[in-house]
């Protein structure tokens, strides 16, 4: 069962992004209606409210867990844990539903959750990336090779067929306290076009089998009791005073930080950050005297990750993306991040 403040968490992300993560075009607010034959986008989007509302076929606004389940189909658990995996929250449920390497099924939920590393270290002793790992890191993230050595990346395939990328955390002396498996046969819902229907509840019948193995697994699993909090501690132990030190938002941006001649850590979600992640920054800076920097995604929770860390680490550098960038992937998949002749970031 979820806590309140877990529910809590998942209205408070914020329901445009979820609905363009759903696959909706959003201009200005507003949007077609997935929920009847709409031609002049009725659904409108409050921002200050986070909820949405179309005027033709609602009586009255929605929130953002209501707009998963009616877009995606699902009842309200599942509707939470596909808004959970889509932004990195680990919900307490997870701890009793877990049946693969990904997940733990102890089935023992009582006292204080707790993560088993000796179960997990051995997968990283040897990393071992299969084709669909690969062809993510290397093809599609132009990931350096020594990067994906250093984080120790591996993979694995489910009973499914579903191929997982496995990222190890590990803390400053190098331990093992968490896991993140990430779905690489995931696709984002995408949006209809050219009079196609764009309902979200879609039959089983009418789905293909590739299309349910993929939907039907989250794009996130976590390992029960696993901490997934600050990504790539290690780093910390090869810092000099003076050294630059990028903060980025989740592994990917992180992977391509490093990849570009950078040291550098991650926050699992900009809607993720806790109170002993904050401390612990606090205390790199202290320990270490580095110079934090960060190129902020360009949306509001980016922004607003930004301004958090600031207010605990007023020296952090804010780096402007270029027009056409969301993060810092896609920067450094233009060559524009290459620490060899680029021009020096805009900085703030």
């Amino acid at each position: 069962m979820m806590e309140k403040y877990e529910i809590q968490k998942l209205r408070e992300l914020p329901i445009e992004k979820v609905a363009k993560e759903m696959g909706m075009k959003v201009e200005h607010h507003k949007a077609l209606c997935p929920f009847h034959d709409d031609h002049h986008a009725s659904l409108t989007f409050s921002k200050t409210k986070n909820s949405c509302r179309c005027y033709v076929c609602m009586r009255s606004s929605i929130g953002t867990i209501d707009l998963a389940m009616r877009y995606l189909g699902k009842d309200f658990p599942a509707a939470c844990r596909w808004l959970a995996g889509e932004h990195q929250i680990q919900l307490e449920e997870d701890s009793s539903s877990g049946s693969s390497s990904g997940s733990s099924s102890s089935g023992d939920n009582s006292g204080k959750s707790s993560f088993d590393a000796s179960r997990y270290a051995r997968f990283f002793e040897h990393p071992w990336l299969n084709q669909a790992a690969r062809r993510f890191l290397f093809e599609e993230r132009k990931i350096d090779w020594r990067v994906v050595n250093w984080c120790r990346l591996t993979s694995w395939t489910d009973k499914k067929g579903i191929n997982w990328l496995q990222i190890p955390y590990f803390d400053t002396e190098g331990r093992l306290i968490g896991i993140q498996n990430r779905n690489l046969d995931y696709t984002k819902k995408k949006s209809s076009s050219g009079g196609c229907s764009s309902e979200g509840n879609v039959s089983s019948e009418e789905k293909n089998p590739g299309e349910e193995k993929e939907q039907d697994a989250p794009r996130f699993r976590f390992p029960y009791g696993a901490r997934c909090s600050i990504y790539n501690l290690p780093v910390v132990k090869r810092l000099k005073p003076g050294d630059r030190l990028f903060i980025t938002e989740g592994c990917s941006d992180c992977w391509a930080m490093l990849s570009a001649g950078h040291k550098a850590i991650a926050i699992p979600s900009a809607t993720l950050l806790k109170t002993e992640d904050k401390q612990l920054l606090t205390d790199i800076g202290r320990l270490y005297q580095v110079e934090f920097h960060m190129f902020p995604d360009q949306d509001v929770p980016g922004e607003s990750l930004f301004m958090q860390l600031r207010e605990m680490l007023p020296q952090l550098v804010h780096h402007q993306l270029p027009p056409g960038c969301k993060d810092f992937s896609e920067y450094y998949l233009l060559g524009a991040a290459e620490t060899s002749g680029s021009k020096d970031p805009i900085n703030k």
